[in-house]
């Protein structure tokens, strides 16, 4: 059997290669940084066209269109090494427009392109219980679901080439739509006085439930951001895929502009390396330096 190629092993990269191997696949690996390699386990391959070479399927967890159009266009990209019969997996969160342009430039030199979204974050990564929405050739997604097996609980297939990565947009739209509005109201209410973890007891059995109420703020209160997340930075980028996707379907986006806002105004007081989470203290600095939590020593 040959070895699972995957491209880029950092947060969410590794996570999964590290899965893969505890379910006994071989993994061949290429990152920026090769000391990622070794650290997630997987063997170092000398460059793209080695990959290519020596791997049936190979993965992708790369942080945006330009830098997996390079990885697969660039001029010693997996473009150039394909080979017919080859399936790739972008595992990342894409621009679909981009998306279906590798499809198809794929596919004419006869490799499958599946854009394979994925959601629950790094403690889903580490448990092989992500979601993955998937488009492109239902037979290809049949042929890796063996693979994706090893990472993730549910896969669904959404339709075709695209339609994952448009998937994952609204979804990852919506997710920071809550973390930001819950930021916000956390916020709020420790100005306001109220204890915070009362507070999020009646909202996760009101209306305002979210996501983020259920599974975030009872830890960030606590002090525990949960780091190791999606950045602050790749929400920004998330959010302003989710309004060029609304702009291109002729759909006015009213809440997409000032989510945006949210977590450009977090980047630029210095939040944007941390975990998105970390929006909660950009809006706390603005409020005069409050903090919902103390921060562990």
């Amino acid at each position: 059997m040959s070895p699972v190629g995957f491209v880029g092993v950092g947060n969410m990269g590794g996570r999964m290669t590290r899965r893969l191997i505890a379910a006994g696949h071989g993994v061949l690996a290429v990152d920026a940084d090769q000391a990622k390699v070794a650290a997630c386990g997987a063997r170092p391959a000398a460059h793209l066209a080695d990959l290519s070479a020596q791997c049936d399927v190979i993965m992708l967890s790369l942080p945006d269109s330009s830098v997996i159009e390079e990885v697969i266009r660039g001029e010693a990209g997996l473009l150039a090494s394909a080979r017919e019969g080859q399936i790739l997996i972008d595992l990342s969160t894409a621009d679909p427009k981009s998306t279906r342009q590798l499809h198809d430039d794929l596919e004419a030199r006869g490799v499958q392109y599946l854009d394979a979204g994925i959601s629950g974050g790094a403690a889903a990564a580490d448990k092989g219980t992500l979601t993955l929405m998937v488009g492109g050739d239902p037979r290809s997604l049949e042929k890796a679901k063996p693979l994706l097996g090893a990472f993730s609980a549910h896969i669904h297939h959404m339709g075709p080439s695209g339609a994952g990565h448009v998937t994952k947009v609204l979804n990852n739209f919506l997710n920071g739509v809550t973390l930001a509005a819950t930021a916000e109201v956390m916020v709020a209410g420790k100005k306001a006085g109220l204890d915070l973890a009362q507070l999020l007891e009646v909202i996760n059995a009101s209306s305002g439930v979210s996501y983020a109420s259920l599974n975030r703020f009872p830890r960030i209160i606590a002090g525990d951001y949960l780091e190791g997340g999606l950045t602050g930075k790749l929400m920004a980028k998330d959010v302003r895929l989710y309004i060029d996707l609304a702009e291109g379907l002729g759909l006015p986006t009213l809440v997409g502009p000032g989510t945006l806002t949210a977590f450009e105004v977090s980047n630029a007081l210095g939040y944007g390396d941390a975990i998105s989470n970390r929006v909660v203290d950009a809006f706390g600095d603005l409020a005069g330096g409050v903090r919902v939590c103390e921060p562990p020593q």
